[in-house]
């Protein structure tokens, strides 16, 4: 497929994107080449290829679901303004 100059130009304006005049001629030929490739791939066949959700068959490591570090929540609300219960008070902002 060929792109145009229109075509850029067009392309530009809906990505939002600043080009210059002289630069228009190598964004279609670049384009242009990046949509003839994509159409050379739609032709391959995978029909015989099972889906997948990565490339690597690699399993996630996990670690153990612990506690690393101890309660420290009195500590920490010893600097708030207002507690109450183990909460942080804070003044209501919708009504």
């Amino acid at each position: 497929m060929s792109l145009g100059p229109d075509e850029v130009k067009k392309i530009a304006h809906l990505a939002r994107l600043g080009i210059r005049e002289e630069d228009i001629p190598e964004y279609a030929r670049n384009l242009s080449d990046i949509l003839s490739f994509v159409e050379q791939l739609s032709e391959a066949d995978t029909e015989a290829v099972a889906p997948m959700a990565h490339p690597m068959h690699a399993i996630q490591r996990l670690r153990e679901d612990m506690a690393t570090e101890t309660n420290q929540r009195e500590k920490y609300q010893q600097l708030a303004p207002q507690t109450e219960d183990g909460l942080y008070l804070v003044p209501q902002v919708i009504e």
